[in-house]
């Protein structure tokens, strides 16, 4: 076994979103620390991928899941199923995330909803099966750790991405309220971790109703370093929070200068956040059902500067074309 532990028992850590970016790199640092693992995501074959890692990475076991977060009926059973396993919980850890694109007239209602459904109600569902066995751990004290990956958007506003930006404000409301509305557990814990930009797959499958793609934004961080601080902040959740110096002065920007970030966020988020050079192919993603042949652990969109520089030169090339008879700089046909 690879355990960081050697005198600890091994833990019991439910990871939900285990089959790609943050929820498997957890799983699998987890499984480095020789920890019992149970998975939860929706799609059964890469769940199994991710299952054969962590046995070969030294997990003490893996328990597979196919979970879809959005249906509470399934919440419950996969919740039932760990237990039924182990006899307890002692991580949870909430990853399971989709984004879409569009402004939210241009989003259809059951995309919107999704988004929604799996970020906020998702991280509820979670909370309402998981907790009531975390408080009545411990001798009836309360025991173990529920940690909620959010986001720095959960803190800002930014362009044509209300319905993760709404789900992610509500996942850090929720970390709060569990807080207040647990402290005569003081053996429960509560973490939160906002990252910025992570290489994940999750960009390339989102729901794009919008004139261009995204990107993760520089400073990009890997998975593994969001799952290190999800892992820490499981036993310290005062050390959670954001990830990244970045998001701090993005968030300085929101609340201190509000007319100056207004104005400037919609031509920097393009730019920095947004892939205008990628073929734009519109359609819901992987939010109403899971794509696993877009599942992994990166998302090998490669470096972020590089973007930034064909963005910047994309941006040149459209005001240089000819403008069409309302005097509008004329559009490629690449919009699917």
């Amino acid at each position: 076994m690879h355990r960081s532990r050697t005198t600890a028992r091994p833990r019991v850590v439910l990871v939900t979103g285990a089959s790609s970016g943050i929820g498997e790199a957890t799983a699998r640092l987890a499984a480095v620390r020789g920890d019992h693992v149970v998975l939860l995501a929706r799609g059964a074959d890469s769940l199994a991928r991710v299952a054969t890692d962590c046995d070969s990475l030294g997990a003490a076991s893996t328990l597979v899941v196919p979970t879809d977060m959005a249906d509470d009926a399934q919440v419950a059973a996969a919740v039932s199923a760990a237990v039924a396993r182990h006899g307890r919980l002692d991580v949870v850890v909430g990853c399971a995330g989709v984004v879409a694109y569009g402004q939210i007239a241009d989003v259809p209602a059951d995309v919107f909803d999704g988004v929604i459904s799996t970020n906020l109600l998702g991280s509820v569902n979670l909370a309402r099966h998981a907790l009531p066995l975390l408080r009545a751990q411990g001798d009836g004290a309360g025991a173990g750790s529920m940690v909620l990956v959010g986001s720095v958007i959960g803190h800002i506003a930014v362009p044509d991405m209300a319905a993760y930006v709404v789900s992610k404000w509500g996942v850090r409301g929720l970390v709060r309220q569990l807080r207040v509305d647990n402290r005569d557990r003081s053996g429960v814990r509560f973490g939160y971790v906002a990252p910025g930009g992570v290489d994940t797959p999750i960009y390339r499958q989102a729901a794009t109703y919008g004139d261009s793609v995204g990107r993760p934004p520089f400073p990009v961080s890997s998975p593994e370093t969001i799952a290190r601080r999800v892992l820490t902040v499981a036993d310290h959740p005062w050390r959670g929070g954001q990830v990244g110096v970045s998001n701090d002065v993005i968030r300085f920007g929101f609340t201190a200068l509000p007319w100056a970030y207004d104005r400037l966020v919609g031509p920097l988020f393009s730019v920095v956040a947004q892939d205008l050079v990628a073929p734009v192919v519109r359609g819901p993603g992987n939010v109403l059902a899971s794509q696993q042949d877009g599942n992994g652990l990166r998302g090998h969109q490669g470096s972020a500067l590089r973007g930034i520089a064909a963005n910047l030169a994309e941006v040149v090339r459209r005001r240089r074309r000819p403008a069409g008879p309302a005097g509008v700089p004329l559009r490629d046909g690449n919009a699917g």
